[in-house]
């Protein structure tokens, strides 16, 4: 299993009227690491070639976080079938490595020139796993 991390310090935009967090960023934020970890792993062909679309997410709200907080996003693919994946985003509190937010997602692989759902090939079963 290969992890990817990402850092993010709790900005004013990020909060709700409660002064913590706006739920709806932290989905933001479980898209955005997904779509980099794509990116820092997968060719510009295979990119130009595939996609992938989100068809089921779960998100654990555990802690939460206020202006200031140092974020650290880690994801990683947690298991793999012939057309999804399943992702998985844990944000913690970097300063005191309480688990924040916990998030599976089930991504489908889909081929860019029909737009149809399309078996993972070997190439990117390797990349992530």
């Amino acid at each position: 299993m290969q992890t990817f991390e990402k850092h993010h310090i709790v900005e004013q935009e990020d909060l709700d009227h409660l002064n913590h967090v706006n739920n709806v960023r932290y989905v933001q934020w479980v898209q955005d690491i997904a779509e980099a970890h794509w990116k820092s792993k997968a060719s510009e062909d295979i990119q130009e070639s595939f996609f992938w679309v989100l068809m089921k997410h779960t998100i654990e709200y555990k802690n939460e976080a206020i202006l200031g907080d140092v974020l650290k996003m880690v994801t990683y693919v947690k298991e793999t079938t012939n057309v999804t994946s399943v992702r998985v985003v844990e944000i913690y509190n970097q300063n005191t490595d309480k688990l924040i937010v916990s998030s599976e997602t089930v991504w489908c692989f889909v081929n860019a020139e029909n737009k149809r759902p399309t078996r993972i090939t070997s190439e990117v079963f390797e990349l992530f796993s």
